[in-house]
């Protein structure tokens, strides 16, 4: 098999995360009305965080993979921006980091083994009146073997090389939903290798976060919707403010 190109964490990150926007608009608007410096948790390659550096926000990104990162860096200094960076578990949040918003987007916080460490150490990171937005996806359907009807890949190039992301099956798990998909790595002579990935998203309503929330100290503000588009479904987000 021949080697891929780039990172294999980064060039995976990007194909399946890079190129949704369905959300900036609304992380532009709260990033407006904060009026301080912000956090992205689970930042990746900068996907939020660049955009709303571009924007003049300050920005602080976190990952627990400094690799994406170290990609995030790169591409914020070729834009000329400065984009603090922290790698971490979303658990160590910055305590006392005085931050006026703190993003969660894309599932993030369904991602992670336990919401109540995070939510307890979110709250220590925000100003006092900071405000915390998580997103959830909660119409997730089971939809067991795709192989009949199979969505659209998410597709990107690095290198002359084509890859693709294939949902292939959503099942009802205990507790969560999991997503199956195979990655295709096509390299410019045509050959083709794949390997299979998969994601839990942890079971959550709007109701169920809003009150784990207020078990941590912060106070539910209304929720905010993010629409479907014909690649990705909708998407909830818990306002809990400081």
């Amino acid at each position: 098999m021949r080697t891929v190109p780039h990172s294999p964490l980064v060039v995976w990150h990007d194909v399946e995360c890079g190129f949704y926007r369905a959300d900036l608009a609304l992380w532009h608007e709260l990033a407006a009305d904060a009026r301080g410096p912000l956090l992205d948790v689970g930042a990746g390659t900068g996907r939020v965080a660049l955009e709303l550096a571009h924007a003049g926000h300050d920005v602080t990104a976190l990952d627990r993979e400094r690799e994406l990162l170290d990609a995030l860096e790169q591409r914020a200094r070729a834009a000329g921006l400065d984009v603090a960076t922290v790698a971490a578990d979303a658990v160590d949040l910055p305590a006392d980091g005085g931050f006026a918003l703190v993003i969660v987007p894309m599932q993030t916080i369904q991602l992670l083994p336990a919401r109540a460490p995070f939510l307890a150490a979110a709250r220590r990171a925000l100003a006092p009146g900071g405000l915390l937005a998580l997103a959830i996806a909660t119409d997730l359907e089971d939809f067991g073997d795709l192989s009949d009807a199979l969505p659209e890949p998410d597709v990107g190039e690095h290198g002359g090389w084509r890859f693709e992301s294939q949902p292939t099956a959503v099942h009802a798990v205990p507790g969560a939903t999991r997503i199956e998909r195979v990655r295709r790595a096509i390299a410019p002579d045509g050959t083709v290798s794949e390997t299979d990935d998969a994601i839990e998203l942890a079971h959550v309503t709007v109701a169920e976060l809003e009150a784990e929330g207020r078990a941590a100290g912060l106070t539910p503000a209304p929720a905010r919707t993010i629409p479907p588009t014909d690649e990705h479904v909708g998407s909830e987000v818990v306002l809990l403010r400081a």
